[in-house]
């Protein structure tokens, strides 16, 4: 897909939205030295275009009963188109796993995954991930401090 044109209003425009996705345009117009209706077509647009995804409240895991993350690594015990939409299709039916990635290295996928508790990931490890044939070794590691967790993208 190719790279969207944008100004610097619109690169202002995005920043303000990663810190505060609820933002009102009359705000942003404030901020942006842009009017609220330029603001808001300009926003428009990005959300058109694809560059503006979606808009979500980022929510404290902890205070909601997840005390637990984890990262997995997971290697297959075959490849090829058929083994993968397996593994993608089971990812996608446990929402327990928040993000999930196709790696290089020793490893052929590393799940980042939200649980309650140690015995919530012990029955997800036992009777959800190992017993899928087509994996064939699960290695993990709890998480016991986060040091950073920033998903915005440091804009030009």
């Amino acid at each position: 897909m190719p790279e969207t044109r944008m100004d610097g209003f619109d690169i202002a425009i995005l920043d303000a939205l990663q810190r505060d996705g609820a933002m009102t345009n009359a705000a942003l117009a404030e901020l942006v030295n842009l009017s609220a209706s330029q603001c808001s077509r300009r926003r428009a647009a990005l959300e058109e275009a694809g560059v503006i995804e979606g808009y979500a409240a980022r929510l404290n895991p902890q205070k909601l009963g997840f005390g637990l993350r984890a990262i997995i690594r997971v290697n297959l015990r075959s490849h090829g188109q058929g083994k993968e939409d397996d593994f993608a299709r089971f990812v996608a039916a446990h929402p327990q796993i928040r993000s999930a990635f196709s790696v290089s290295g020793d490893a052929d996928y590393i799940l980042d995954v939200r649980l309650r508790d140690l015995e919530a990931f012990s029955d997800f490890i036992h009777r959800h991930l190992l017993p899928q044939p087509q994996v064939a070794q699960v290695r993990s590691e709890i998480v016991l401090r986060t040091l950073k967790d920033d998903r915005s993208l440091v804009l030009p």
